[in-house]
């Protein structure tokens, strides 16, 4: 006997799933697969700020931006060696930038056709 919701399985004389408080069933349904969909992403900015890093998860999530920080991880083996960089799906790059683009974080904007980056350049 299997409890459908948390998938618990119970002996024999069981009906009641305990912490479900649903009715047991004889076999769990077979699960289907899901088909990853690729998605391609492109370099936003790059920043070694945990804050601001912090403030762009809540802007892209709220926004429902595909993103992630390229490095985040590691940064705690290599304190602010490398910065993280900030991977947003190429579809919705365009979208990511208009919303952080009058921000005033500590990082600095990365991709080669940055012209952020170009200026900073020929200073």
């Amino acid at each position: 006997m299997f409890c459908p919701v948390c998938k618990t399985e119970y002996r024999a004389g069981f009906a009641m799933c305990s912490d479900c408080n649903v009715q047991l069933v004889n076999e769990l349904p077979a699960e289907t697969e899901t088909e990853s969909e690729y998605v391609e992403y492109e370099e936003l900015l790059a920043t070694h700020s945990p804050s601001d890093r912090a403030l762009l998860k809540s802007i892209l999530d709220a926004e429902g931006i595909t993103y992630f920080f390229q490095g985040e991880y590691s940064t705690i083996y290599l304190f602010q060696a490398l910065p993280v960089r900030l991977m947003v799906n190429k579809d919705q790059v365009a979208r990511a930038a208009e919303l952080i683009k009058d921000l005033d974080l500590s990082f600095s904007l990365g991709g080669p056709d940055n012209p952020a980056v170009n200026e900073d350049v020929d200073k």
